[in-house]
Order: C-alpha cells, then structure tokens, then sequence
C-alpha cells in the first residue's frame, strides 16, 4: 500500500510564521509537525510514501528526511504548483500510486488516541478488499468541515463540503484511505466553484457504489487540524503533557522503525548520539537500553 502526505499550501492562516517557511515544518513541541502525519502511516504499516509540498518548499522537507532511509521508509517527492484541493493529490501522485491503495493524510492534522493503530490497521485491510475509509471526529463548528451523516447504525449517508446548514456533528478529518484506482476517480471530479478538486465530491463517487466507510475517533481521541495559531498551540500543549506523564515521544519516527524491525540499533544510535543534547535523544537512547 501506498502513502500520501499533502504538505502544500501557503499557510496564509497563519501568516507572519509562515511567509518564511512551510506550516509542515514547524514545531508541535519536539519535532516538526510533518513527524504527525508521517508516523500515522508508519503505524499502518506503510513504508513508501510520497510527500506533496509547494515548489518553493520541497528542498526543505528533502533536507529534513531525505530518502526516509534513516526511517526505514522510501519517501519520493512531488509538487502541487498551487493549492487545487485535496484530491488533487491522487493525480499529482498518480504515477507513484499506480495500481495499488493509497492512504492520502494531511501534514497538519495530529491523531492520538488509544487503538488508533488497529483501526489505522482495519482502513487498510478494507482499502485492499476495495473499500475506501473515512475518520470522523465530533466537532462543534461543523459548518467548516468537510462533514459526514451517519444513520443509527453508524453508516455514511452523505458527505458534504464545508455546508452551510450541516447534517450532522461529525468531520471528516485529513486521513482518507482508498482502494486501487483512487487516481482514476480523482481525475473525473469537476472542479467546484472554487476551482478545486474536492475530496468529498471524491468520497461521495465511492458512497455511491457503496464502498465508503466511516470510522468514528470517539471519547479519548484528540484530533487537530493545527493550521490556526490556537490549534497548534492547544496541540503542543497536549503533547508535551501527554509526553511528560509518560516519559515518552508521541510521534517518534525512530522508535517505531526500530520496534517494526524497519531500522537496525546502529542506525537507531546513530539519530539518538545525533540528537543526544535534549529529551528526544535521550528517548532514544532509553530505547536502545531497553533492548540490551
């Protein structure tokens, strides 16, 4: 299976911080935010990712993960010259999809939460038996969302764009995982009045076969989409709580390569003497100790 980051975008939401850099690599607390949405695909067990960025940011996010050995991944880069919506990405990427499943997340959105990774692990089974997910999360501004309507059985009934007079609660978050041929579909979406490739125009083609799913992140799952200065701080904060409580790093690229048997302890050593001078080496290092 195959993976997608969307890194694009001009951040102007959050403009001055970003007229200088990619929103994808700031920090949330300890690591740059693109660690996120990376270790969410990491922990569905997707090793070839393709990570989407604007042209003038690509040869940042090459310099920060390179080829993604040193995560046992193969990452590939491409660019979207201007933001066309988020299915756009499954025809930028076409050529790196091919003809498997694809999981396409957004470089802003931070999932945790408490078997996240089998349910991460089932999307991915039902992408294979050609089944598209979607992962809704219960906000309370819903009218800027894409959104799903659920039945009492919890089935999708319809997904809409960022309505006006919403049908439900319930988000269709940045994390979307679709069977073989998502590129052919993607590219019959007419672009809506804003000129964009919609995802949910994307979702409702497979709702309408009756092939999408809807998985809810209920009570005890945190989901943000860190694209306001609010957001990104409310998720720093979570972290750095959550990390301290635990005496661990959420979203560690390193630990979950080497516990999947991606990276070797020479290479984890490596990143750990690399990062020796705070908490994030010193993490790593615990990692290794508890394997000796």
């Amino acid at each position: 299976m195959r993976g997608i980051i969307l890194a694009g975008g001009s951040g102007t939401r959050i403009y001055p911080i970003t007229e200088g850099i990619s929103k994808q690599l700031m920090p949330i607390y300890d690591k740059p935010m693109i660690f996120y949405p990376l270790t969410t695909l990491m922990l569905a067990d997707i090793r070839d990712i393709l990570i989407i960025t604007t042209p003038n940011d690509q040869a940042s996010f090459q310099h920060l993960l390179g080829d993604g050995s040193k995560f046992g991944l193969s990452l590939e880069y491409a660019v979207q010259p201007e933001p066309r919506g988020l299915a756009d990405a499954f025809i930028v990427g076409e050529e790196f999809i091919g003809d498997s499943p694809c999981a396409m997340i957004l470089g802003d959105n931070i999932f945790y939460g408490n078997g996240f990774t089998r349910l991460l692990q089932q999307a991915k089974q039902d992408a294979e038996a050609g089944f598209a997910t979607n992962f809704g999360f219960r906000v309370h501004d819903p009218e800027r969302f894409g959104i799903m309507e659920l039945d009492a059985d919890g089935h999708i009934l319809s997904v809409e764009e960022k309505p006006t007079s919403p049908k439900s609660d319930f988000a269709v978050t940045g994390l979307y995982f679709y069977p073989a041929g998502v590129s052919k579909y993607a590219k019959q979406v007419i672009p809506s009045a804003r000129g964009e490739v919609e995802i949910s125009t994307l979702n409702d083609m497979y709702l309408q076969e009756g092939r999408l799913n809807g998985q809810l992140l209920g009570n005890g799952f945190c989901w943000f989409d860190t694209g306001t200065f609010d957001s990104q701080m409310d998720a720093a904060v979570m972290i750095r709580a959550l990390e301290t409580n635990q005496s661990r790093i959420i979203a560690c690229p390193e630990q979950i390569a080497f516990d999947k048997g991606w990276i070797t302890a020479e290479q984890l050593m490596e990143r750990a003497e690399l990062l020796k001078k705070n908490s994030y080496g010193a993490f790593l290092h615990k990692v290794l100790e508890a394997r000796s």
